[in-house]
């Protein structure tokens, strides 16, 4: 047979060739989340090995909700949101290096950041951490440096890309290379190069330091929106979007030269738009395109045809998005290598898709989980900016890695780097101080309480209960002088100057009878009784004042009575006489 016949090789071996998606339980699915519509060709959701976020539709304003990974099922529709955005949230993106962190970018022209508990939000938060303004149209991607602390990139409308240190919140860098709206932006693996999709159908590669555009070339010829992702370390591209006939494409680059693709394929005739997801670990591409049922996946090569055809998943409900689980969050047992949270586009739910290589064992595999990128910075935000290029710090999958978590300081543009500890030692000097008005009477009170709430209840003075207190304890102290007001004699001079204050104010006289005395003595009696500070003693109070007014009716019936009995037997006595 001639040579030319024999040119195949049979099938190409990949351990990735039977890779295959399985979905998710109703229980493990995140149900009732009203997914927002408004955030274009983002994702609308992100994930780390904590959390979950994801853009939710409100009334007026954006807000996401951000829920732990473990709570699934039926999400409360009152669930606590972050509502800081005055537009709504188009992108976010969970810090790599602090899973409390993340980044959110809105249609209000702001990139935030915010804190999350570990137990996740239990009320609305709408005080950020730190609020990044520098673009003047609306914010479409946020992206972190995925080697180094405290950088982070965006890019707007304004067809701008800007680099933010965030432990400052200073802009640091602005590119402005780009004449329309930008689609994608990826790094590579150490953060040294970004490359960028726009509606002007250019693919360009940059320095983000320098601000110098390295390489720029023609990417796909449709006029709807392409997307580009760097294929890690290996020095390739891969880029998704349209041909001049509205096929859907896909293409892999040289980084050094964006003349022509080292390869261009068409996939089908579909309009949905389609999104990259590169693993570095298994050079795997993971293609989903937005409202389609499928994922497809490539294997990346370093030789021609470059790009290898897998798989696809399949299912028959259509996607709007996904957020993709970073590598350290992977079940290794289970060999997952990749895990994606789909949110369903006609169904309120998210639920996560695991992709699985099929082995029998369920002990560790070694070539399919190397060393992963772990949630440790390389470099500091000012040795970048120096200059200096490093690889990530890589971990173990096989023992894993402690997740960092830190709270960082709320910082804010007009903040100077001072001792803070000082500035909150002397902050009271500049408070003022308020006089207190009160009368003595109140004062007194409040000096001789001796628990903390005696003195919350007597500093309240406009309170209802603190107005009916001093109404019936005047009523009390006032029972034998009408003609002074009311004063409370404390144990300040003792029993004997309580006793003759008090015989003063009933101007009592030494010639009196002894039921005069008697009924005096209570009345002291009733003086000496404090007067209620809590609401339970007022109670017992206005209990005890009832028992006693229905007493004094029975003896005021009785004594009727008796009056009555007496003028009857008088008159008796004066008719016997006559």
């Amino acid at each position: 047979m001639p040579a030319q016949s024999n040119s195949f090789r049979g099938i190409r071996s990949s351990k990735f060739r039977h890779v295959f998606g399985r979905g998710s339980r109703k229980e493990n699915c995140y149900e009732n989340v009203l997914i927002t519509q408004k955030a274009h060709d983002t994702a609308a959701c992100a994930v780390n090995p904590k959390f979950i976020a994801i853009a939710v539709e409100v009334a007026g304003g954006g807000a996401f909700i951000v829920l732990p990974l473990d709570k699934t099922g039926r999400i409360d529709i009152n669930t606590a949101k972050v509502t800081g955005h005055a537009g709504p949230v188009l992108d976010l993106k969970w810090c790599p290096f602090n899973d409390n962190l993340i980044a959110s970018a809105a249609d209000d022209c702001t990139v935030k950041l915010w804190h999350v508990p570990d137990g996740g939000i239990k009320t609305n938060m709408t005080e950020p951490l730190a609020d990044l303004q520098g673009h003047q149209r609306r914010v479409s991607i946020v992206e972190w440096h995925p080697t180094v602390e405290n950088i982070l990139f965006s890019a707007g409308y304004d067809y701008q890309i800007l680099v933010w240190d965030t432990r400052r919140a200073a802009l640091c860098i602005t590119l402005d290379l780009h004449s329309d709206v930008i689609y994608s932006l990826s790094c590579n693996r150490d953060g040294s190069r970004i490359v960028t999709t726009s509606r002007d159908k250019r693919l360009r590669v940059i320095d983000p330091r320098s601000g110098k555009l390295l390489q720029e070339g023609v990417c796909h010829e449709g006029s709807k929106a392409c997307k580009a992702v760097y294929c890690g370390d290996t020095g390739l591209i891969f880029t998704t979007g349209f041909s001049r006939f509205s096929d859907r494409q896909y293409g892999v680059w040289d980084e050094k030269s964006l003349n022509s693709p080292l390869r261009l394929d068409t996939i089908d005739s579909s309009s949905g738009v389609l999104t990259p997801y590169y693993d570095h670990d298994t050079r795997v591409v993971f293609v989903a395109g937005k409202g389609d049922g499928n994922i497809r996946y490539y294997e990346i090569t370093d030789s021609p045809p470059y790009c290898h055809y897998l798989n696809q998943y399949i299912t028959g409900e259509p996607q709007r998005g996904f957020g993709v689980m970073p590598k350290r969050g992977c079940k290794v047992s289970q060999c997952e290598i990749f895990r994606f949270f789909k949110l369903y586009a006609t169904k309120a739910i998210c639920e996560p898709v695991s992709m699985i290589v099929p082995r029998k064992s369920d002990q560790f595999q070694p070539d399919l989980y190397p060393d992963t990128a772990s949630p440790t910075p390389a470099l500091s935000a000012e040795e970048w900016l120096a200059g200096t290029n490093r690889g990530p710090v890589l971990m173990s999958m096989k023992t894993g890695m402690t997740i960092k978590t830190h709270r960082p300081l709320p910082l804010r543009a007009s903040e100077s780097s001072s001792d803070k500890n000082a500035d909150k030692k002397y902050a009271f000097l500049s408070r003022e101080t308020r006089p207190d008005y009160r009368p003595m009477e109140v004062s007194q009170v409040r000096v001789s309480s001796s628990t903390d709430k005696d003195l919350k209840t007597s500093t309240n003075l406009d309170t209802k209960f603190q107005a009916l207190q001093k109404l019936w304890g005047c009523n009390v102290k006032n029972m034998g002088d009408n003609k002074e007001q009311c004063s409370n004699s404390s144990s300040v001079g003792g029993e004997s100057e309580r006793t003759k204050n008090t015989i003063n104010r009933l101007n009592m006289k030494p010639g009196d009878s002894p039921t005069r005395l008697l009924d005096q003595e209570k009345e002291m009696q009733i003086l000496d009784k404090p007067s209620p500070k809590t609401e339970s003693e007022l109670r017992r109070a206005y209990t005890a004042q009832c028992e006693e007014l229905k007493l004094l009716r029975r003896q005021l019936i009785i004594k009727d009575r008796r009056i009555h009995e007496l003028e009857d037997q008088l008159n008796h006595l004066k008719a016997g006489h006559k």
